[in-house]
């Protein structure tokens, strides 16, 4: 325990469920030890029991540690790993903000909370998918996780993947092992949601498909998608672009969706016009191409007003 905190634990989460013991979080009925957490120079750590994980006993020994501590501190912080996606729900959901990347190595992620700030979760920008994932019957949509790696290598390094990528160049190993490891964290964070898309019917792997929130201040987002040659022709890209962007307009504060193409590939196009996008706008040198030159860009757009005009006139064809 940081011994400069100068504050007493004994009355620290009273009501809670949860109570402090030295650096011991204690059941407040049985008087069980439950786990441990401690401050030392400003950076709070917390562990608890596996048979005791799942129960949100973390975010209630994090959120009732904390507001004691911030009685004489104004601020706290967390430095969590990448990976460590429970870890940074246990942070969101004690009210503490990331905040920054402290480089190194290991690379952590930076948390924290004031004095000031208000009671009750982090709020967030993309929220879970309800029961963790999408469907339409047909296609399912489910975050990028860690045993996509294999996949997401396969589809990125098929050459017309490559070419249509942004800068159209292949993906180092590090990178895509990075993207998948990454994805959690990223969606915690609302700069990114990046799903697969799964074939309902035999829960294979045809695709992915990823919601980029670039500009949370304008309510502006935009999606990319690929999808491997033996699902192709099939209607998966728009159904997931469609699904997707249902789950935007009634989940978040995303007010226009956008998509990009180039100026030469119609299939893309087709797939975004069956989704309900409609052309906005040609983009001149929009985008960096092959050994320093510049492409066009196609932009499409799909408003929430959009879909409901789609529904209300018939089901929507697919692709």
């Amino acid at each position: 325990m940081d011994q400069n905190t100068e504050v007493r634990l004994e009355d620290a989460g009273a009501g809670s469920g949860v109570r402090f013991r030295g650096d011991t979080i204690v059941d407040e009925q049985t008087g069980a030890a439950l786990g441990r957490i401690g401050l030392e120079h400003g950076i709070l750590t917390f562990e608890v029991a596996p048979e005791h994980r799942g129960r949100g006993v973390a975010t209630t020994a994090v959120r009732e540690f904390s507001r004691a501590l911030l009685a004489r501190r104004a601020r706290l912080e967390m430095r969590i790993g990448w990976e460590n996606t429970a870890a940074q729900r246990v942070a969101l959901g004690a009210g503490y903000t990331r905040e920054a990347v402290r480089r190194g190595d290991p690379e952590l992620l930076v948390f924290s909370r004031l004095a000031d700030d208000p009671e009750g979760p982090a709020p967030r920008l993309l929220p879970d998918l309800p029961g963790g994932e999408l469907s339409d019957g047909v296609i399912s949509l489910r975050p990028l996780d860690e045993t996509d790696v294999d996949f997401y290598t396969e589809l990125h390094d098929l050459p017309d993947v490559i070419a249509t990528s942004v800068p159209p160049e292949p993906r180092p190993a590090a990178e895509i092992r990075r993207r998948c490891l990454r994805a959690g964290a990223h969606w915690l964070a609302g700069s990114r949601a990046d799903l697969v898309i799964l074939d309902s019917a035999t829960g294979a792997r045809a695709g992915e498909i990823g919601l980029y929130y670039q500009e949370p201040p304008t309510g502006q987002a935009m999606i990319g998608y690929s999808v491997l040659p033996a699902y192709r022709g099939r209607g998966f890209a728009s159904r997931a672009a469609q699904l997707l962007a249902l789950w935007v307009f009634a989940e978040t504060g995303i007010a226009r969706l956008i998509a990009g193409t180039l100026p030469t590939n119609t299939g893309s196009q087709r797939v975004l016009e069956k989704a309900g996008f409609t052309r906005e706008a040609y983009l001149r040198s929009r985008l960096p191409g092959p050994d320093g030159t510049r492409i066009d860009d196609v932009q499409f757009v799909l408003l929430a007003g959009d879909l409901l005009a789609q529904a209300s006139g018939g089901n929507a064809s697919h692709a």
